[in-house]
């Protein structure tokens, strides 16, 4: 295969669908070592499975973004199993869209703890080894929504737009031996269509993903900042459907 994946052991938060799995079955297939986390253990034992039965390598551990020590925990499993941690891909995220006039005020802090804390408990978590090794990869999934807000998307805008400020931040601060990448999907088939509780906004939500394209296409992203040269650092990939406007 020889490829700068093979080998390495790569931890993904949010492993459970739509990004996340697909992320792990592409780069556990290209000779990746995989640690999935998520909440939903069930999905993550069934992901691991079928990447084993296909002689890959993949562990996984159940997973709460908001909470530092259990992420640490995943990171904490990457290093006793495979010796080392090379990539964090903090991918968990939720996308309850609504009014703010709405005020569901509950959904913008949960909006917050996941998509904004659980970015900062990955790097947390991941930083310490990347130092250790004096070598490692972040990559911190945005979103078109951190570049661009529109009506319904305030919060989830805000918390996007902040991955991508922590994400430069991070950039400029760790040194040349640890690469960070921010990728930012457009409409992306996954489960994040179904996160809004608000009516009006859940049913365009729906019209609006009928243009969505598949989760592979991200991971495909993903591989390819992967597997470039130590010396180079691709920073930020924003990825639409062709036919998106926004």
């Amino acid at each position: 295969m020889n490829t700068n994946i093979e080998n390495k052991v790569v931890v993904i938060t949010g492993a459970s669908s739509g990004l996340g799995e697909a992320m792990a079955r592409k780069l556990a297939a290209q000779g990746a070592s995989v640690v999935l986390g998520a909440r939903r253990v069930e999905k993550l034992n069934a992901i691991v499975a079928d990447i084993q039965s296909t002689n890959g390598q993949a562990v996984a551990l159940a997973t709460d973004v908001t909470k530092a020590e259990s992420v640490k925990a995943l990171v904490d499993l990457a290093v006793s199993t495979f010796g080392r941690a090379d990539v964090m891909i903090n991918n968990a995220g939720i996308m309850p869209l609504s009014p703010l006039s709405a005020l569901k005020v509950q959904e913008w802090n949960d909006t917050i703890d996941v998509n904004i804390k659980g970015v900062l408990n990955g790097i947390a978590a991941a930083l310490p080894v990347f130092e250790q090794q004096d070598t490692g990869h972040f990559i911190n999934i945005s979103s078109v929504a951190g570049h661009k807000v529109s009506p319904a998307s305030s919060v989830y805008a805000g918390t996007k737009f902040a991955v991508r400020a922590i994400s430069e931040g991070l950039r400029m601060e760790v040194g040349r031996n640890i690469r960070t990448t921010i990728i930012s999907p457009g409409l992306i088939e996954s489960e994040l269509k179904l996160g809004s509780s608000d009516a009006a906004t859940s049913q365009f939500v729906n019209e609006v993903y009928k243009d969505a394209i598949s989760a592979t296409s991200i991971a495909n992203a993903v591989a390819y900042v992967i597997e470039q040269p130590a010396d180079v650092d691709v920073n930020e990939i924003v990825l639409r459907p062709t036919v998106q406007e926004f």
